[in-house]
């Protein structure tokens, strides 16, 4: 079920948030070394910002836009977005990097596009080695925020026919990494022409979709 949604904005990120008051919320796909296909599905950051748009308050620019890992330009995006096939790769530098992003307020959400999960595990080690991904329990605020999902991420394609699961990183108690695996919603995001799916689940990714950008912006 739909709920009302009014974002108010309280928290000051260091990652610059405040020029996307003006021009829109933004989502920058994370570009990476080790052979994944990082670019991947590039319509599915409009149609989730669009379908964003029309279900919240939030307001949004609506275009596909990709950072490199390397650069300074993560820290003008208070969302970046990682998925793909295969191999994930940070150099050391790279890792840090990304320590630095997440702990000065940004948010990352890593999607398994199908073969993913091994490397993005062993990479993350070297971001946070002190920490490890925690799977998130069915009342965690992600999944109601917006709209209900009471047995947690959605099942948008089979991969293994395993069950879906999110799992987290947080940092001093907020949902700093949130990945999903087994689930792959932003497959369904992507133009109905891409992967054929069925328009319900494409409606449901696109709400799952939305509650993740909500608990982000809202922590």
């Amino acid at each position: 079920m739909k709920r009302l949604i009014n974002i108010i904005f309280v928290v000051c990120f260091t990652v610059s948030i405040y020029p996307q008051f003006n021009t829109g919320f933004k989502i920058a796909r994370l570009k990476y070394n080790g052979g994944g296909d990082w670019y991947n599905d590039p319509s599915a950051e409009e149609n989730l910002l669009n379908f964003v748009h029309r279900n919240t308050n939030i307001k949004v620019d609506p275009e596909y836009r990709f950072v490199d890992i390397s650069s300074d330009e993560i820290f003008a995006y208070p969302f970046l977005f990682l998925t793909g096939h295969g191999n994930v790769y940070f150099s050391d530098e790279e890792a840090k990097r990304l320590r630095l992003y997440l702990e000065n307020g940004g948010f990352l959400y890593i999607d398994d596009d199908y073969g993913l999960d091994k490397s993005i595990r062993r990479e993350m080690k070297k971001v946070f080695p002190e920490k490890d991904f925690i799977e998130l329990p069915f009342n965690y605020g992600i999944y109601n925020c917006v709209f209900e999902f009471n047995s947690g991420p959605p099942k948008t394609h089979k991969h293994d026919g395993k069950p879906p699961q999110g799992f987290g990183i947080f940092i001093d108690g907020r949902l700093a990494v949130y990945y999903t695996y087994e689930s792959n919603p932003s497959d369904g995001w992507t133009d109905a022409r891409v992967h054929n799916d069925p328009e319900e689940k494409r409606i449901e990714a696109l709400k799952f979709g939305t509650n993740i950008v909500v608990w982000a912006l809202s922590q």
